[in-house]
Parts: structure tokens; C-alpha cells; sequence
């Protein structure tokens, strides 16, 4: 198969849907399928990118760091679109995002009768602090439009299970199936947590809660790090360790110093590679405060590396995390201080953390990468037989009569699916 994917976000950008595209892209590879995808530039420097990306990565040009965030909004250019396209003879679009690239990957399966496959990879409500308007009404309006974009397709991915009830609850209407991201088991468990905690000057008795992903403010970092800082000022001989980058980092300074407890907290920067999975394997805990996941990806990569989980209950989480054999699911709203205790228990009980720890790896065995691209490709091959044949071209004139339409009928659709998401808003609840 020929597979075109459309995302707002790709590699370098450091983040769970920017991750989980690449894990796919990489593993239909290896299953003998071609694999483009469409994103918008990452950097100032386009013509630089575009001298070292691959030729299966399209790159748009962007405006960067969009309203004071790490991504990246595409401009529209439909003619360079369609040129990628064309060359490249897709057999089906998979759309990562309904705004932005959304749009394109709409429009480029309606005018080649093509099916197209959208993953519901956020909660886009999470996110409306990135835009200029944030209100209740802005968040009812990202959650309609995300809900009317998913009607426009003819197959939706869900990345759990909570978050395909979710969806159908707000009244996603077309098919939906549970694929997670997988998780590369092998890579993880020969992490050398060894060589960080030397790197780090962290000694091999120091007990390490570690944490890893953007630090934005959707990821709920200011409750999760006061949290572990009134752990860290109970317990001088424990560590806190932040592995990412983003707006958060100096929220995260501020209040550790406030604590009095800064010298026990390391922040790395984002590492990827070898040098994320030896700060995975170097955690003793690994804790998560973040109510905005459509998956517990980074829960399943430490438990892939043996650190068991302490978090909140949220979608994505309660598919991973299972109490008191994998780690502490914690009450939605538990307290810092009910957080910090937790951690505290788990310090004073080695024989329950050598428990869970074997619960970590035990669970992340059901959540490989191959499991999850076969899925995927097996999905890809159902929607395929179920779309319905495009009408047989006529004369030439009626084709561009016809084309002319369809172009027409595309970009209507997509302006009722707007307009409804408004008119939804503005409705009185």
C-alpha cells in the first residue's frame, strides 16, 4: 500500500502524536508499505530542512512556535500538495489533526475518491490556551469541529479505549477502533540507567522519580511538581528528574526553589535515542499528572524499561496504569500533598516496588510496536474494501464539469463542518 499521512506535527518536534506518526510510519515500512508524509516546516531554516529530510517527508512552510507553542501552523499551499500527491499515487490518506493539515488531507481523498482514515490522537479542548481566544465557548468549539471533521472520514482510530467512548459519546457517528501506539519493548529494556545516573552524578542508592514529555501547560507540571517537591523536602536522599523541554521548564525551577528543594531536581532538556531510554531505565517511579492524554504512551514506554507509575486517573492512563500492580492510580482530583504520601510509601516499601515493577513489565508486553502496526495495516485494508468506487469518468468536458463539483462539494463540507461547530457553541447548554 501506498499510505499518505497529513500531520501539523512530525519529528524534530518532541511530543506523543509527533512520535507515535513516526513509530508507524518506520514499522509499515518494515511491513513493506510506502509511507509519505505531509507536515508543516519545523524550522526558520526551510531550505536547510528540506537539504536534510527523507524523501517520504513533505515539508510546508510554516509559521513557527504558533501563539507562544512549540508547534508549528502550516500556510496553505495546495498546488505543492498536489504535486507530493500525485507523484507519490496514494491508496489511502490518514489524517493526524481535523484543522490545518486536516483541511489538505480532507480535500486530497475527496478529489481522488480516495478513503481517509482520521486518528483522534488529542483533546483539542486541552489546547484552546494556545489560541487567541480561550474561553468555555472556544473549548465546545475545538470539541465540535473535531467531532464533525471525524464524520467527514470514513474510519476514526481511537488511541484508547477511553477515548473512543469519548468521541461516540460527543457524537462521532463513523466506525472507531482502539489501536494504541506501540511501544518498542527491546529498545527500552537496554536502557543503561547506569551510565545516566554517572552522567548526572546521581548515586546508584538515590531513589529517582523521573518524569518525561513536553513541559507545556496542558501536562498539569506546576500541581505534579509541587507534588514531588514535598516529597523530595521528606526525603533528602531522593531525586527528581525531568527529562523534556518546553514553556514550563522555568514554572518548574521557581517552585522547586520556593521549596527549597532545587538541589535535589535535574532537568535534562529532551533526550531521544539511547539517551532516553537510559533516563527511563535510571527511574526507580516514574509520575504523571497530565489529564490531557488520548494515551498512555510515555506510561508504557517506563513501564517498558521496568519503573512502575504513579499518576492521576484520566483517559489514557487507566488503559496502562492498573492499581497496585503496576504502580498508583491516584484519584482524578487527589491533593499534592495525597500524591507526595504515595511516593512516600513507595520509598519506605522496596519489596512493593520490586512488585510493581514486574507488573510495569509484564503490562507493556501487551503494547508492541508490532502489534500495533498490524492493526493498522489491517484497518487500512478494511476501509479500502468498504470505500464505495468513484462513477465512471465521462467525456472529457462532463469530467471537468464533474471534478469542478466535487472540488465545490469538498470545500462546502468543510466549511458546514465549521459552521456547525459554531452554531453548536453559540447554542445555549
Amino acid at each position: 500500500m501506498n499510505i499518505c499521512m497529513f500531520t501539523n506535527t512530525y519529528l524534530p518536534h518532541v511530543g506523543g502524536v509527533a512520535k507515535s506518526i513516526a513509530c508507524f510510519k518506520e514499522d509499515l515500512q518494515k511491513r513493506g508499505h510506502q509511507v509519505l508524509i505531509i507536515a508543516p516546516a519545523y524550522s526558520d531554516d526551510t531550505d536547510t530542512e528540506a537539504e536534510t529530510e527523507p524523501p517520504d517527508v513533505i515539508r510546508l512552510p510554516a509559521i513557527q512556535n504558533f501563539n507562544g507553542s512549540d508547534f508549528s501552523v502550516r500556510i496553505p499551499i495546495p498546488m505543492m500538495v498536489a504535486e507530493a500527491v500525485d507523484a507519490f499515487k496514494p491508496d489511502i490518506i490518514h489524517s493526524h489533526h481535523p484543522f490545518l493539515m486536516g483541511d489538505a488531507a480532507m480535500r486530497t481523498a475527496r478529489k481522488r475518491d480516495l478513503a481517509i482514515v482520521f486518528t483522534h490522537h488529542t483533546l483539542y479542548e486541552q489546547y484552546t490556551h494556545y489560541t487567541p481566544i480561550d474561553s468555555p465557548a472556544m473549548q465546545r468549539f475545538a470539541i465540535e469541529i473535531s467531532t464533525h471533521y471525524a464524520n467527514l472520514c470514513d474510519h476514526i482510530v481511537a488511541p484508547s479505549q477511553s477515548i473512543q467512548k469519548l468521541i461516540t459519546d460527543r457524537g462521532v457517528e463513523k466506525p472507531v477502533t482502539v489501536i494504541p501506539t506501540g511501544v518498542d519493548l527491546e529498545f527500552f529494556a537496554k536502557g543503561r540507567g547506569d551510565d545516566f545516573r554517572k552522567k548526572y552524578r546521581i548515586a546508584p542508592e538515590t531513589f529517582v522519580a523521573g518524569h518525561v514529555g513536553r513541559l507545556a501547560l496542558e501536562k498539569n507540571l506546576a500541581y505534579l511538581t509541587r507534588a514531588v517537591a514535598l516529597f523530595l523536602k521528606k526525603t533528602p536522599t531522593a531525586m527528581f528528574v525531568v527529562t523534556g523541554d518546553g514553556s514550563a521548564k522555568k514554572d518548574i525551577r521557581k517552585i522547586c526553589k520556593d521549596k527549597g528543594v532545587e538541589d535535589q531536581v535535574i532537568l535534562t532538556g529532551p533526550l531521544t535515542g539511547q539517551a532516553l531510554a537510559d533516563a527511563y531505565q535510571a527511574f526507580d517511579m516514574f509520575v504523571f499528572a497530565s489529564k490531557s492524554e488520548t494515551q498512555g504512551m510515555v506510561l508504557t514506554e517506563a513501564m517498558a524499561a521496568g519503573a512502575p507509575v504513579v499518576a492521576l486517573d484520566a483517559s489514557g492512563v487507566r488503559e496502562v496504569l492498573k492499581d497496585d500492580q503496576n504502580g498508583r492510580m491516584l484519584d482524578a482530583e487527589a491533593s499534592a500533598e495525597t500524591f507526595a504520601s504515595c511516593l512516600q510509601d513507595i520509598f519506605k516499601s522496596p519489596e512493593k516496588l520490586k512488585s510493581w515493577k514486574a507488573g510495569a513489565l509484564q503490562t507493556a508486553m501487551a503494547f508492541s510496536r508490532e502489534n500495533s502496526a498490524k492493526h493498522l495495516e489491517d484497518l487500512y485494508r478494511r476501509v479500502m474494501q468498504a470505500k464505495k468506487p468513484a462513477p465512471p469518468a465521462g467525456e472529457n468536458d462532463f469530467q471537468i464539469w464533474e471534478d469542478l463539483l466535487k472540488a465545490v462539494d469538498v470545500e462546502w463540507d468543510l466549511l458546514v463542518q465549521k459552521a456547525k461547530a459554531l452554531i453548536n457553541v453559540s447554542e445555549p447548554k
